[in-house]
């Protein structure tokens, strides 16, 4: 894996606040998206992915990262997925690589880039209505309730689809848990949830892993899917029982997604509503 101790990340983007349009778009993603079966969202949005496999796709890269970014040579600090010599499909540049992993002498760093649309205490979570159950922040990961210690600090990060669409690990130690949770594919956007900006990650389909870092302490991750995703991949590497090096990839999606993470620290340079970058000082 090289490394690179510069961050070639431009991870910001427009947010839409009208209320009219936040409310509609609940509306559509939660009662009328939402009230699809599970297994027809997976299958529509397997259809919907596939376009972006498709060999004209390609031409949509450029025209896309004019629209998107702000340095046109955006694309020179990454390489097409899987060793391919070029950007064949615009799937291919949804799953790049950086060419340099950014490196940080930090013991914690962000897993992923993106808006950090939810950061607070265990403690002062509020419980979340999903289809007339109350649940707790501990069914994001899978666990029962009040598993997660309260002064733990919980973080929701939003990967817009401009965003670099890979996950790593915050820290090194060793795999403890993998768990795959099927759900929905709710809409992923946490504007449109107002004050439940992590709403999805209750409900939809989601990988959860568990780190143990070199004190046995817990880090709790949960890599979440949303419309349009095709797969979440784990690398081949990530089993339970394995040892991970911070910054080591973890996963990655093919359209659409959010990180949050349990943790036994608050981030000490990000707060909510604020964008991170992946190798970023947490």
């Amino acid at each position: 894996m090289q490394t690179s101790t510069q961050h070639h990340s431009d991870t910001s983007f427009t947010i839409f606040k009208p209320k009219w349009r936040a409310h509609f778009y609940k509306f559509l993603s939660v009662n009328v998206w939402g009230a699809i079966p599970s297994d027809i969202q997976r299958a529509i949005s397997s259809w919907y992915a596939a376009i972006y496999n498709s060999k004209w796709s390609k031409f949509i890269i450029q025209p896309y990262i004019r629209i998107n970014y702000r340095d046109n040579n955006y694309l020179s600090n990454f390489k097409p997925p899987n060793g391919k010599k070029e950007f064949e499909t615009f799937q291919d540049f949804f799953t790049r690589e950086f060419k340099l992993i950014p490196t940080n002498e930090n013991d914690v760093v962000w897993p992923c880039e993106g808006l950090l649309c939810e950061e607070n205490k265990v403690s002062r979570l509020r419980h979340v209505k999903v289809k007339n159950d109350l649940r707790t922040i501990d069914t994001v990961f899978g666990l029962k309730e009040k598993t997660i210690p309260k002064q733990y600090s919980f973080t929701n990060v939003f990967l817009h689809n401009k965003n670099y669409h890979r996950i790593h690990a915050p820290i090194t130690g060793t795999i403890t848990r993998i768990q795959h949770i099927p759900g929905d594919l709710i809409v992923l956007r946490p504007w449109i949830y107002k004050q439940n900006p992590s709403l999805p990650a209750f409900r939809n389909e989601r990988y959860n892993i568990d780190i143990t870092d070199n004190n046995d302490t817990i880090w709790y991750l949960s890599i979440v899917g949303g419309p349009a995703v095709g797969t979440i991949e784990l690398d081949d590497k990530i089993t339970v029982g394995a040892q991970v090096k911070k910054l080591n990839e973890l996963a990655l999606f093919h359209l659409g997604s959010t990180c949050c993470m349990a943790a036994p620290v608050s981030p000490r340079f990000n707060s909510k509503n604020t964008f991170v970058a992946l190798g970023e000082s947490y």
